[in-house]
């Protein structure tokens, strides 16, 4: 082989492998350590419970799928289902609660496959509070009053709140003194403890959250009312997470939630005490709640 044969072989070996990947780099294998799988959160109660519990489930589920996971608490609900609707998607895990999920279902983004167990149930309930003080006795006594909600996106301290306040007059959008968005369930709390507002809407019971920093928050916030049930939050997937995968995790989570190990991280993070497998259908009865009152997403979102 002649000197300039030898050349021209070795510039074809170096120049390879930008050849191959001339069209950009190569995207790493979803579930690496170089594109792990994105789990994305709602806020619940204080971001950083919620983000070490949720830290500790991804390294339970890394021990036993052999994924890599990255997990956030966004600041918002609809931050989540955002990430979601992303192109490439920005989350590729999510747990959204039920309104949130029906919205990025309705988007197509969405896919239930787990919801959450809270004391033996898989739906649970909303509660309106209010100062013992404050004179409110009823829902119908909000007009003209604050009132704290989670998240505009919370089916238990906003959706179902509003749905039933219309159902006894109340206009929230124009009886309402003015609506606090206070950013999760235990700040609703604190809110009203507080008396920065005069009432609001939380799940049964996130009161007992707070006992640790309000000894007395059972005896001076009272509940008024209790709304209906409501699905759990759980786990959904994106429509590009391959089966097998969505396979691989479900079963690892059904695992992890049997040992006391991922019982506390659970807990922790979002007070699951177990999990069960239900697809979309699961939240058709909520949707109905929706339709009977008149209401469609969209219009809850505006």
């Amino acid at each position: 082989m002649t000197t300039r044969k030898i050349a021209l072989v070795i510039l074809v070996i170096l120049l390879l492998p930008a050849l191959i990947f001339a069209g950009g780099k190569k995207e790493a294998e979803l579930g690496s350590e170089d594109n792990p799988i994105v789990w994305s959160f709602v806020p619940s109660g204080e971001m950083e419970r919620v983000a070490a519990g949720a830290e500790e489930v991804a390294d339970l589920l890394h021990d036993e799928t052999g994924y890599y996971f990255s997990t956030n608490v966004a600041t918002e609900y609809v931050g989540v289902v955002e990430a979601m609707s992303s192109n490439p998607p920005k989350a590729h895990m999510a747990s959204l609660a039920t309104f949130a999920y029906i919205m990025a279902a309705d988007r197509g983004v969405a896919e239930s496959a787990l919801v959450s167990v809270r004391y033996g149930s898989p739906t649970y309930n909303g509660q309106f509070i209010t100062r013992r003080d404050s004179g409110i006795s009823s829902v119908e006594d909000f007009a003209g009053r604050t009132f704290a909600r989670a998240d505009p996106l919370s089916t238990s301290s906003w959706i179902i709140p509003m749905i039933e306040m219309r159902a006894v007059g109340i206009d929230p959008n124009r009886d309402l003194k003015n609506v606090i968005d206070a950013g999760s369930h235990d700040t609703v709390v604190s809110a009203v403890y507080n008396g920065d507002a005069d009432a609001g809407a939380t799940y049964v019971d996130a009161r007992t959250r707070l006992e640790g920093d309000y000894p007395d928050v059972m005896d001076e916030v009272v509940v008024i009312g209790v709304t209906t049930d409501i699905p759990n939050d759980g786990v959904q997937f994106h429509p590009s997470v391959p089966e097998e995968m969505r396979n691989k995790i479900v079963d690892a989570l059904l695992k992890i939630v049997e040992t006391e190990a991922g019982k506390e991280a659970l807990n922790t993070a979002y007070q699951w005490d177990g999990l069960e497998k239900h697809g979309d259908e699961f939240y058709d009865p909520f949707r109905q709640v929706l339709q009977a009152a008149g209401m469609k997403v969209q219009e809850l979102m505006e």
